[in-house]
């Protein structure tokens, strides 16, 4: 008979062998992987895709609305999965992502794109979060450690090929007679295939059903909140932040977002954002770092790799290269900050130190030009990959220890919640500040080089003055524009590179005033973290939590 793993005596978790545990688990791990994949691949991808479907400066679409679906399906899958069973809830999301992928695949504008996107994270938002519950029905917590582990190690592995396979596929003009950019959706159907067949053969477990109520109302007025307020973020520029549009979603943003706070406080503690769990001022205090964090990770993640193609000139599959180290340094950080914080049962400096680091990478970044070295590049990547995977496995600890074990479950789904939260206001807020001061930096980039010999010389060498496509964007700069069109940033690669510089110059100085503000944020971040109330030991702190409980080690 096979070895039994999970105790018979608890009748909490079911008697599995481990052949059953090891094969379900690895249903999970291929799903997760699939979704793991998919964020990390179009961070090297994103600027090809934008390109092709002439939507550079609607990108943040295609970004917030993968982010805003899966954010808000996130929590709504822990509870539907108590209600229908886990098994099938996990299926549906399998379903959904792999119908996102293969429309994204086939998208032919940026907004049909961000629409696909949004499918793809309605089933992204439950791969990892019924994983993890599964992985809670199974097993008791001292024999849970070791398989999310794995969990670990799937999002390593999918955070150092991610870049470096959307990188090459961009890189291709096409394959298999199909545009290179779009297996970087494709690439997911086989995987997830074999996963439907993986989970729907082997997963054999079934849940103890719990009925549940479910917030659909809370996840409606956050959309109705979130929703015109990015509106406002991406084209407020362009319609002027106090047109009556403007002042119009704004009011409808206000308004969701009280919504939202009324209904949450109805629904008590089966909110999507339970209030009571906020009346805790350390809880508080480690979701506003999380947040704060979600927006200096994910933004830098979306524009460091724009900056490597666009200013630095370096091809897709090179900048997916380059990025690899950064992503190694990623797992390196978390696998270095776990082992301590398990020790010593402190956190508040490690997640002040990693904050720190990635806060000065940023303020270090926001001082590159386009003549900066690529060692100095990669150094820097290595760096912000250091930081933020001390930061991200920190600040679960923190999060975890700010709460008594009961809400255990609850806190650990608001990790995600509330860094997504972060991820999609910084992704629209500074991909749109980006494109809305570029113009005007090129603008003066070009007026300070305008009379210098090397540009008077390059609009008389006869070389320029035959290639259209230079005339037009020096006539465009001449005539005080920016001279391209930062929707199709692709004319860059073709242009003589003494017209492109001031361009290339404009466009960096505006990704440097991002960089800039995020290492602000990042120093905020550390100071708040320095506020929370930490104590170590088997109790969560008395006055914050209702008394007791085991505290929850950190996980490797």
């Amino acid at each position: 008979m096979a070895e039994s793993v999970a105790a018979p005596e608890d009748p909490k978790y079911p008697e599995l062998t481990q052949r059953t545990i090891t094969l379900v688990v690895t249903g999970l791990l291929l799903a997760v992987f699939m979704s793991a994949l998919d964020g990390m691949i179009m961070a090297t991808a994103m600027r090809t895709v934008a390109d092709n479907l002439h939507g550079q400066t609607l990108q943040a679409w295609a970004t917030t609305g993968y982010l805003i679906t899966a954010t808000i399906s996130l929590p709504l899958y822990g509870k539907l999965s108590d209600i229908f069973g886990r098994k099938r809830l996990y299926m549906i999301a399998i379903v959904l992502f792999l119908l996102g992928s293969l429309l994204c695949a086939m998208a032919q504008s940026m907004y049909e794109l961000a629409l696909y996107r949004g499918i793809q994270g309605l089933g992204g938002g439950g791969l990892g979060s019924v994983a993890l519950a599964v992985l809670a029905d199974m097993l008791p917590p001292e024999q849970r450690v070791r398989y999310q582990a794995n969990f670990g190690a799937v999002f390593g592995v999918a955070s150092v090929l991610g870049p470096a396979v959307g990188g090459l596929f961009a890189g291709l003009d096409s394959f298999l007679g199909i545009a290179g950019w779009r297996w970087i959706f494709l690439i997911n159907l086989p995987i997830g295939l074999i996963t439907l067949v993986v989970v729907g053969k082997l997963f054999t477990f079934r849940n103890v059903r719990i009925p549940q109520r479910v917030d659909y109302w809370g996840a409606t007025a956050l959309v109705a909140g979130l929703v015109p307020l990015l509106l406002v973020a991406e084209q407020g520029k362009q319609w002027g932040w106090t047109s009556p549009l403007s002042m119009g979603l704004f009011v409808l943003g206000a308004v969701g977002l009280a919504w939202f706070l009324l209904v949450e406080r109805r629904m008590g503690d089966a909110a999507l954002m339970p209030p009571r769990l906020f009346r805790n001022s350390a809880f508080t205090r480690v979701n506003v770092v999380n947040f704060i964090g979600g927006i200096g990770a994910f933004t830098s993640m979306t524009f460091l790799p724009l900056y490597l193609q666009i200013v630095q000139g370096l091809s897709p599959t090179t900048a997916g290269l380059l990025l690899l180290p950064q992503s190694l340094a990623t797992t390196v950080g978390a696998k270095f900050a776990g082992p301590i914080v398990a020790r010593t049962e402190r956190y508040k400096f490690m997640l002040a130190g990693g904050l720190a680091m990635l806060s000065a990478t940023y303020l270090v970044l926001s001082t590159v030009g386009v003549d900066t070295s690529l060692w100095v590049m990669g150094a820097l990547a290595v760096a912000m990959g250091l930081g933020l995977g001390i930061f991200m496995q920190t600040v679960l600890t923190a999060l975890q220890n700010s709460v008594p074990p009961r809400d255990m479950g609850v806190a650990s789904g608001l990790y995600s919640f509330s860094r997504q939260l972060g991820a999609i206001s910084g992704t629209a807020v500074f991909l749109s500040v980006m494109f809305g001061i570029a113009a005007g930096r090129i603008i003066d980039s070009f007026a300070s080089v305008r009379n210098t010999p090397e540009l008077r010389a390059a609009m008389n060498d006869p070389a320029v003055l035959s290639s259209a496509t230079d005339q037009k964007v020096l006539t465009g700069l001449l005539d005080g524009t920016e001279g391209i069109d930062l929707d199709n940033t692709a004319v860059l690669d073709t242009l003589d590179p003494r017209i492109a510089r001031p361009i290339l110059e404009g466009m960096g100085s505006s990704i440097n005033t991002v960089f800039l503000v995020l290492g602000g944020l990042g120093l905020l971040a550390v100071l708040v973290s320095l506020t929370i109330r930490e104590k170590a030991g088997s109790k969560a702190p008395a006055e914050e939590s209702d008394g007791a409980g085991e505290r929850l080690a950190a996980a490797e």
